[in-house]
Formats: structure tokens, C-alpha cells, sequence
């Protein structure tokens, strides 16, 4: 059995921690924070559902990293949000600290770990843990595309009034501004989406998919989306630790796949013991490899603008 370390014990990582522990493959969940006393109560409350639930994983909170020692799978979901008055750069300082840290800490109890990162700006995140980390690149992979593809089945199922389980939706490239859905994959029923909607209200679809974590934060006040971001790092989590090679879209490492090399982008991928086994190269349009292309162009500036901040440990 294995053991999975959650970093962060806020509503996106003890939900992502509750997720895993439900699966039942794991022998341990640690959650780990800098406030004391959060991750050891939400960890017993947690573990007084498994007799009503009917799952044997243990979970377990600390505030000390010695605790997460020999874990198999990290996800780290630490970090702050965008609060007013901060600027995008001034977030990504902060952020970039806090992932930083965590990675060193992790990697001081944790050999050789295989690293899930859903710390925002996603992009930037996940490389720089894999700079710091020096672990092979499939070990570190960020999550979005599963999260924003679910979201596009959401609306997609919603537009048409079908099951959800008769939706198959994809996206791929950023999270956020350079997402790129990929229309002519997804299919209702079986049925092509591009042979039943229009392409103005698949544009539409993709807007609101887009705009889609934003909408929720508009409506909570404070606060932001944590189903769904938790259910996406959780299959991750699951597909790993089965070494089940599935097909998911995550943040993985290119070296020449759809003729990109050099940068983490969202791309079809094959989970399992060893993090990303297989990036997986789908027959897209022109328009959806164009824009793939053009996303990881928008993403190496991304990246670029961490040689800017000042952390000594970290040159990219």
C-alpha cells in the first residue's frame, strides 16, 4: 500500500486528502500546514467517517514534514489566492516562495516522490518544482486539463440536457487564458459535438468553461472552487497508485510531442507508477494544434518571468 501526502489542509487539499483516503489504495493520507491543530482535526474527522464510509485508509495531520517521510505521491495544493491590490507579479513572489519551500521539504523526507501540483499560476508552479526538485519530469506534473475538461462536459451536458456520463469532453493547453478546447474530439453519446452545435455555441460553451473558476469565486464572495479542483488531483492520485496508464490531460513535460519541446503544457498523458509514462499524441485539427503551439509559446514567457524574482536557489 502506499502513502499519499496532501500539502495544504485548506478545503482544496483536506477535500483532495478525503477524495484519495475514499479510494482506499492508499495505507496512509497525510495532510501537513503551517496552523496548528488544522490538518490533525480535519484528519480525525476524517477518520471517524471510514467506519460509514467503509474504507481502511488512515489519515493523519502534522505541521511537521518529518511526518510525510517516504511518501509515494505529493499534492500540492499550498499557496495563496490572488487577494486585492496584488499584483500578478507580486502573486507569483509569494507563490513561487511557498512552493519552494514546500518542494525542499518534502524532498528532505522523500526520496523520490512522485510531485502533483495544483498551486496557481499552474504553469509556473509546476516547473519550478521541477527545477527545485531536480526529479525526472514526469515525476512532477501539474493539474488543470482534467479539472477544465470537467467543467466543459458540465456546460456541455448542460446545453443539451444529457447524462453527464454521456459526455466526453477534452481540453488541453494552459489553465486559464490559453486553454485549448478540442472540439473535435469531444462527443455526446458518441455523436461529435462539432456535428451537433454550432461552432457559436461551442465558443460559447468554451467561454463560460474558461471563465468557469471565476464564476465561482464571483458567486461564493470568499473563497473558491474545491469540488471539482479536488476530484481532478484525486484521480490523478488514483491512476498513479494503481498504475492504471490511463489517459488523463495534465500538466506534463515536452520533448518535440506535437512539436513542442521544452515546457510543461496541458496535453493528453498516461498516468501511473512513474508519474507520466506516455504523453500521448491525439490527431488534431490544424486550428487545435496551432493553438496548442501558440499556448506554450504564451507559457515559456510565463515561465520566463521567474528569473525575475529573487530566490537564490531557483535559475531557469
Amino acid at each position: 500500500m502506499k502513502k499519499v501526502t496532501v500539502v495544504g489542509a485548506g478545503k482544496y487539499g483536506s477535500m483532495t486528502a478525503l477524495r484519495v483516503a475514499e479510494y482506499n489504495l492508499a495505507s496512509e493520507v497525510v495532510m501537513t500546514d503551517i496552523v496548528e491543530g488544522l490538518p490533525q482535526g480535519l484528519a480525525l474527522d476524517i477518520n471517524q467517517s471510514r467506519f460509514v464510509e467503509k474504507f481502511d485508509t488512515k489519515v493523519s495531520g502534522t505541521n511537521d514534514y518529518k511526518e510525510t517521510a517516504e511518501s509515494d505521491v505529493v499534492v500540492i495544493t499550498a499557496g495563496l489566492p490572488r487577494k486585492p491590490g496584488m499584483s500578478r507579479m507580486d502573486l507569483l513572489e509569494v507563490n513561487a516562495g511557498i512552493v519552494t519551500d514546500v518542494t525542499k521539504q518534502i524532498l528532505e523526507h522523500s526520496e523520490d516522490p512522485i510531485i502533483i501540483v495544483v498551486t496557481n499560476p499552474l504553469d509556473q508552479m509546476t516547473t519550478l518544482t521541477a527545477e527545485v526538485s531536480k526529479l525526472s519530469k514526469g515525476r512532477v506534473i501539474g493539474q488543470a486539463g482534467i479539472l477544465d475538461s470537467s467543467r466543459f462536459a458540465y456546460f456541455i451536458s448542460e446545453k443539451l440536457n444529457v447524462k453527464m456520463s454521456d459526455v466526453y469532453a477534452l481540453t488541453l493547453g494552459s489553465h486559464g487564458e490559453t486553454m485549448v478546447p478540442v472540439p473535435s474530439l469531444c462527443t455526446v453519446s458518441g455523436e461529435p459535438l462539432v456535428d451537433i452545435l454550432s461552432e457559436k455555441d461551442i465558443d460559447e460553451l468554451v467561454k463560460k468553461t474558461s471563465e468557469g473558476g471565476a464564476e465561482i469565486v464571483g458567486l461564493l464572495k470568499t473563497g473558491s472552487a474545491y469540488f471539482a479542483p479536488a476530484s481532478s488531483a484525486a484521480t490523478m492520485v488514483k491512476s498513479i497508485i494503481s498504475d492504471s496508464n490511463e489517459v488523463f490531460p495534465v500538466c506534463a513535460w515536452l520533448e518535440g510531442e506535437y512539436g513542442i519541446n521544452d515546457v510543461y503544457l496541458g496535453v493528453p498523458a498516461k498516468l501511473g507508477k512513474g508519474g507520466v509514462t506516455e504523453v500521448v499524441e491525439y490527431d488534431l485539427t490544424t486550428t487545435e494544434l496551432d493553438a496548442l503551439r501558440e499556448a506554450s509559446k504564451a507559457v515559456k514567457d510565463k515561465v520566463s518571468e521567474l528569473n525575475s524574482i529573487n530566490l537564490s536557489l531557483i535559475h531557469i
